[in-house]
């Protein structure tokens, strides 16, 4: 039983889940695991000096706030810091380096601690705090193994993201580079003929020859113009960061709406081969998919499939209480738009229910 949650914290690593969200359930997973009452996981900032972000699992919203800021690596928290090794205590008091708590901070007693990194060796990129052992004293040596496969699987997650970032980052640079090429090689040459033309139609005597040089110009100009755009809105979309972050972003945006933040997965080559018309058609098919679960089947639950390969593949799944009878009329249910969506693109549309209950809508182009 420990080793399968151990592997399920790893496995999550490859879901499209963010980070954060990622990083508070191995926290989660860590105070189940050990018996720790209160568990925190703090993201060292560049420099390693102290933390930069510190999440953490034990605590209600009123003992949150009564604690006032977040720690930053002083005291016991910054041993790990300056000395990245397991640290176990039977008592956080009576260690040297103890700074104290802040006045509403709940007491805390035990204490384990182990630094978050990829392999043995590497820098760590955090640590994971786990404090008062429940029914025991202190944390045992089988609690500090756990703890450490746990940070494991919190440092390649952290480093996991990094690399995507990079990539991510690399990518854009590459394109702005292509785009500036296709000005240099089309935009700037047309209109260094343009000034050429220009040039040429003010030496002519016959008006009509000068009239007639003129207006091809300023065809050309128009041409120019249109490529600039052009290149503009690739910029524009650049920046966007591609259909992958725009899914995550737009669930993020309803989840509001919904009650609840929908779980997403996303695989396939999703930003380098989806056209921009066909990823249009993804996020207002997604968007009204996920309202319509939300205004029409009372679901409070959410899972949005994202998958391209010969084809893109969408699929929303919600758990509430499924399709119309047979007959019954579907008000609001935007189905028609849905389908036209896909026979557009030459795609299906199809609307099942789910065994468990609730309903799935799938929704499928090729490429």
């Amino acid at each position: 039983m420990v080793l399968r949650r151990l592997l399920d914290a790893v496995l999550m690593i490859g879901s499209d889940v963010e980070l954060p969200d990622l990083l508070k359930h191995i926290v989660a997973e860590a105070c189940s695991l050990v018996g720790a009452r209160y568990g925190a996981l703090g993201v060292l900032n560049t420099a390693r000096t102290g933390l930069e972000e510190f999440l953490t699992c034990g605590m209600t919203d009123d003992e949150e706030a009564a604690t006032g800021n977040r720690p930053t690596g002083r005291g016991v928290l910054g041993v790990l810091i300056t000395e990245p090794a397991p640290l176990r205590l039977a008592s956080i008091s009576a260690h040297p380096d103890s700074y104290g708590f802040p006045p509403g901070h709940p007491p805390m007693t035990s204490f384990l601690g182990v630094p978050i990194r990829v392999r043995p060796g590497r820098e760590p990129y955090g640590n994971l705090y786990l404090t008062d052992k429940i029914g025991a004293s202190a944390f045992s040596e089988e609690d500090e193994a756990l703890a450490e496969g746990l940070a494991l699987a919190a440092g390649i997650a952290i480093q996991n993201t990094r690399l995507h970032e990079r990539v991510r980052v690399l990518s854009v640079l590459d394109d702005r580079d292509r785009i500036a090429m296709a000005l240099h090689d089309t935009v700037i040459q047309r209109l260094f003929a343009s000034g050429l033309a220009l040039q040429s139609a003010a030496r002519q005597v016959n008006p009509e020859v000068m009239v007639g040089r003129v207006n091809r110009v300023i065809d050309d100009l128009d041409t120019t113009i249109t490529e600039i755009r052009s290149a503009i809105f690739q910029l524009g979309d650049l920046s966007l960061g591609g259909l992958r972050s725009s899914v995550l972003a737009l669930t993020t945006e309803l989840t509001p709406t919904l009650g609840a933040r929908p779980r997403v997965t996303i695989s396939g080559p999703v930003d380098s081969t989806v056209p921009q018309h066909i990823a249009d058609h993804v996020l207002a098919v997604l968007r009204e998919s996920l309202t319509n679960a939300s205004k029409h089947a009372q679901a409070n639950s959410y899972t949005v499939v994202l998958r391209v390969g010969d084809d893109v593949h969408l699929e929303v799944t919600d758990n509430g209480i499924g399709m119309p009878a047979p007959g019954a009329r579907a008000v609001g249910m935007g189905l028609v738009n849905l389908s036209n969506r896909a026979a557009k693109l030459g795609g299906s549309f199809v609307i099942k229910p789910v065994e468990s209950g609730g309903t799935s809508v799938i929704w499928s182009v090729p490429l």
